[in-house]
């Protein structure tokens, strides 16, 4: 039983990533727009990949057994991940819709695109927290597919704030 859970919550999660990598893909060639609507829908698959994703780690029947501070650095990482992406969240006050100038105070000084990062953390810690094996390989791939994410909006930021180039070359990520 367990398996076919894990199983399931791979699915939900390799699914969840395929549709924000086709929204991407869609509101990067200006097929689609992100307004109310489009933000309701993304926020729900991505309310999805990311209780598939924890839930994965835990359900993962094939352990690595680190070493407990190796666990602890990847608790530390994820909740590092979570105040990343508040500490975004509340700066911006905004995701999909956002239509104001280039954010470049709070963590915006110092990182480009802190979401992104906190995926990342997310996707590298909780894995190695719960000792998941199969659920650190898949972050590979998952990484990745943020990264695809982050350099579609690399590539519309340029062409929307002519100051990015400069905001570019003194931040991070």
């Amino acid at each position: 039983m367990e398996n076919n859970q894990f199983i399931l919550l791979v699915a939900v999660c390799v699914i969840a990533n395929i549709i924000r990598t086709i929204y991407e893909i869609l509101k990067f060639r200006k097929i689609i727009k992100a307004n109310k609507i489009t933000f309701v829908l993304i926020f729900t698959v991505m309310i999805l990949l990311w209780v598939s994703w924890f839930g994965l780690c835990e359900a993962d029947a094939h352990k690595i057994n680190f070493p407990e501070f190796i666990k602890y650095t990847g608790l530390i990482l994820s909740f590092a991940g979570i105040v990343m992406f508040l500490a975004a969240l509340f700066t911006i006050k905004s995701l999909e819709t956002y239509e104001g100038d280039l954010v470049t105070r709070g963590i915006y000084s110092k990182v480009r695109h802190p979401m992104y990062l906190a995926f990342i953390f997310w996707l590298a810690g909780f894995p190695v927290f719960c000792d998941s094996m199969y659920a650190l390989i898949l972050s590979l791939p998952l990484f990745a597919n943020v990264l695809f994410w982050r350099s579609l909006e690399e590539k519309e930021l340029l062409e929307r704030f002519p100051g990015y180039e400069v905001y570019r070359k003194r931040t991070i990520f």
